[in-house]
């Protein structure tokens, strides 16, 4: 932890009466490194792991500098602007704002898609201090004159390689183009790919660079294990660990298992709820109020198990949840350090448990070469040994097609079948039925495997010290 807290900064006073209301003494690694860095007015280039309190890393400072240089915005003008890839990050980067800010008297919006324009075009009318946004969304407004992001001072990219693997590299340089090449502009990533350089390298100007953690570092406070499993046994192992983590853990612990398609997360959601577990999923068929609800009834603790896909593995800031699951390995290894980095969030402690089945070796191996470690086996009633030694031996292996996984039914020898929530329910609205016979005891046997056991102050001289002239944005 760093040594310094957030009253040695040179924060504003409405920001740090706000840090202290919330009780935030001392700053993470990478908000001592880069608030210092921002206040001085420099262009900023930032990896650093999730989880690590990036967010904070960026806001205070640019809430700082409309502390200390209001003006109000003009029609349909935005002065911040932080583009974000998925909805729930950029919910999760505005709230932080406003929590920051409360006391600034700001204009904070948010734009992203699969919900109405109508109150987004309104919110925009009379200008914003901060918006939020997601690509596709933002691009459509500008495309219909709904905003002006000609005067923009401050462009902020946050979680930059996810928009990247997302396939928004054109858009954002669209963006890039159309607001003011003379701004401040902070590039944020949790992996520093070169893919990322190259971005930062047209959209930067002279930046410093930090690094909290190399790429691929996960965070030190995740017990992550690795469990050999047969396909047809993912399901019933599943329900086991479920089980024994509520058993074992306080109300207010949560579980995040991830499955790789849609259609997976949405039937084991409603199979954990057949089972008498408080359970819903979290996908892109679902619309954002949907998505939205679904969120809020997870972080009260209403919803114990959230079954998603990887939308769900950046942008979901929910405290307490001690267990991620991975029920399908990633088809990228960088989505594996996202989706562990759910959990031990903010300085606390947590478990990853991920499954692999004969097809997924090869992505194993993929996450251990990125992570440069070994990944620990689990114990556990269904393990496969000939699965473990495949991997350990060397032997050739195949990724799965994309898009398999996740929707495993479990064999037809007895317990519920593998729609046993209510159709159409995707999980939610049937959180806690309890349907007969199902309390666990008609699981099929293993199958024979031995168990092993705003903008920012100016420079000292008066000058923005990361203005750039002429600058393409690409």
């Amino acid at each position: 932890m760093s040594e310094i807290t957030f009253q040695d900064l040179a924060l504003a006073d409405p920001i740090q009466r706000a840090l202290k209301a919330k009780g935030y003494t001392t700053p993470s690694p990478i908000q001592a490194k880069a608030i210092p860095v921002l206040l001085e007015g420099h262009d900023l280039l930032a990896c650093a792991q999730t989880g690590t309190g990036k967010t904070a890393a960026f806001a205070l400072p640019v809430l700082d500098g409309f502390a200390r240089n209001p003006r109000k915005p003009f029609r349909r003008g935005v002065r911040c602007l932080i583009l974000t890839p998925t909805r729930e990050l950029a919910v999760q980067v505005t709230e932080s704002f406003k929590t920051y800010g409360e006391g600034l008297g700001l204009k904070v919006g948010m734009v992203f898609g699969g919900v109405s324009e109508k109150p987004q075009i309104k919110a925009l009318y009379g200008g914003l201090d901060i918006l939020v946004a997601t690509v596709g969304r933002l691009l459509d407004l500008k495309q219909q004159g709904h905003i002006d992001i000609s005067q923009v001072d401050t462009f902020i990219l946050d979680e930059a390689d996810r928009m990247l693997d997302m396939g928004f590299i054109r858009d954002i340089q669209k963006i890039a183009v159309a607001i003011p090449q003379q701004r401040h502009t902070l590039l944020f990533s949790a992996t520093m790919a070169p893919e990322i350089t190259k971005l930062a390298n047209g959209l930067l100007h002279n930046p410093k660079e930090i690094r909290i953690a190399p790429q691929g570092t996960t965070a030190e406070k995740i017990d992550q294990h690795i469990l050999f499993v047969k396909k047809a046994d993912k399901q019933n192992l599943l329900l086991d660990l479920i089980q024994e983590h509520q058993a074992n853990a306080n109300n207010q612990e949560l579980s995040l298992v991830f499955s790789r398609t849609k259609h997976g997360a949405k039937n084991l959601a409603r199979k954990l709820c057949s089972l008498g577990i408080e359970a819903d999923s979290l996908h892109g068929n679902k619309s954002q109020n949907a998505r939205q609800k679904t969120l809020d009834l997870y972080k009260k603790g209403e919803v114990r198990v959230l079954v998603a896909t990887d939308v769900a593995a950046r942008g979901i800031d929910v405290k307490n949840i001690t267990l991620v699951i991975n029920f399908d390995l990633p088809m990228e290894s960088d989505a594996y350090v996202h989706r562990i980095g759910r959990t031990a969030r903010a300085g606390t402690s947590g478990k990853a448990l991920s499954f692999c089945s004969e097809d997924e070796v090869a992505l194993l191996r993929q996450v251990e070469k990125l992570i440069k470690r070994t990944v620990p086996v689990y114990s556990h009633e269904y393990h496969a040994a000939q699965i473990e030694h495949h991997h350990t031996s060397g032997a050739p292996a195949q990724k799965p097609k994309q898009g398999g996984g996740g929707g495993n039914r479990r064999p037809r020898s007895g317990g519920s079948n593998s729609r046993g929530g209510p159709r159409g329910s995707g999980g939610s609205g049937n959180r806690g039925a309890r349907p007969q016979g199902a309390s666990g005891g008609g699981k099929p046997k293993p199958q024979n495997e031995n168990r092993p056991t705003g903008g920012f102050q100016k420079a000292a001289n008066g000058q923005r010290s990361n203005r750039s002239r002429g600058r393409s944005g690409r």
